[in-house]
């Protein structure tokens, strides 16, 4: 069975960091991509970041280009997001996903989620 679990999530002041850990199991995860997404309050989810089993090729979201890094640790079947020069903006839920495959997509199987909250 499948199961991906965040955690790191928190309130921090606006140019902090915060560096979320995703812990994935059920699955060997060097096959698999797994993505970061998050959902603000009255907004869509959006994906943010994904990598697949070559994290050097990474994407992100424009809104986070440059701030955001995500790395994996496939034989300890972690993800991690490092969050950088963090923005009120930045504030929702982030959750880690995966679609059992080797791309990225939509996110279908994921966590229950971590709150981040950026504010003064």
């Amino acid at each position: 069975q499948v199961r991906l679990a965040e955690s790191g999530g928190g309130l921090v002041q606006p140019g902090g960091s915060l560096r979320l850990s995703c812990e994935v199991s059920g699955l060997t995860l060097k096959y698999y991509a797994v993505g970061w997404f998050r959902q603000a309050p009255g907004k869509e989810r959006e994906r943010i970041s994904c990598s697949t089993s070559d994290v050097l090729r990474a994407t992100y979201a424009d809104s986070v280009k440059g701030r955001f890094t995500i790395s994996r640790d496939d034989a300890k079947g972690m993800v991690f997001l490092q969050m950088n020069g963090l923005k009120p903006e930045d504030t929702a839920v982030y959750d880690c996903a995966t679609d059992l495959e080797n791309r990225c997509r939509e996110g279908f199987f994921r966590g229950q989620g971590t709150q981040v909250t950026v504010s003064s």
